[in-house]
């Protein structure tokens, strides 16, 4: 399928298909409203960060060269952002790689503070880092890892189709919503107590305020009814 090539004025964070995967209203909260609050989470995950996104340190281990902070851009689902690692190994195709000799395969290479997560969130996160490198190189990257910080160890991803079809519909949602202006309604649930913007948000509010319109909606309904 052929889809839209999105301009610069409308490529969105690329990091924010991780907060739409897990609450399109928290993703909303914070790229349509400009809100965002930080608990231990989230300061503990930039801390992690700030040691990893270092964009003027190489690193070299043999056949393996690291890079850090790498740039990403994909004007198919309309994303920018930022690499936490980039690691190319040398093979027999690939791409050449200034100031190395031979061929060199890419695959990024996500940092994480916590642990591997029961959703998808993570995964689409990465497989979108990965789609961008295809884009921007002509590669074809077949897998990714993450790095979970809790747990101090990789974890193999493999860039399903299915997972690849999951990032697109994600992409074209964020767009449309952003478009539109539009912040949802809030979902109300466990995750609710572990996220930062759960004061901004106010779920209990927000659900009780869609409830009470369905009660409205529901009232004038049936009293038309009931004038035949």
């Amino acid at each position: 399928m052929i889809r839209k090539r999105y301009t610069d004025d409308e490529l969105l964070s690329l990091s924010g298909i991780q907060h739409f995967s897990f609450c399109k209203r928290q993703w909303a909260l914070i790229h349509i409203e400009r809100q965002w609050e930080d608990n231990l989470r989230t300061t503990e995950g930039h801390f992690l960060h700030e040691r990893v996104d270092d964009p003027y340190f190489t690193e070299s281990r043999g056949d393996v060269v690291i890079s850090r902070a790498f740039p990403l851009v994909s004007y198919a689902l309309g994303f920018y952002g930022v690499a936490d690692v980039i690691e190319y190994t040398r093979s027999k195709e690939g791409i050449s790689l200034p100031g190395h000799e031979g061929l060199w395969t890419m695959r990024p290479v996500e940092y994480k503070r916590g642990k591997p997560k029961v959703d998808e969130r993570d995964e689409v996160q990465l497989c979108a880092q990965a789609m961008c490198l295809e884009e921007m190189f002509g590669v074809e990257i077949g897998s990714t890892d993450f790095y979970y910080h809790e747990i101090r160890r990789r974890v193999h991803l493999d860039l399903a189709d299915a997972l690849r079809d999951r990032v697109c519909s994600l992409s074209d949602e964020m767009h449309d919503l952003f478009r539109r202006g539009k912040t949802p309604a809030a979902e109300k649930s466990r995750a609710c107590r572990l996220c930062s913007l759960v004061e901004v948000c106010v779920p209990k509010l927000t659900t009780k305020r869609r409830s009470v319109g369905r009660y409205v909606r529901n009232h004038v309904r049936d009293a038309c009814e009931g004038d035949f």
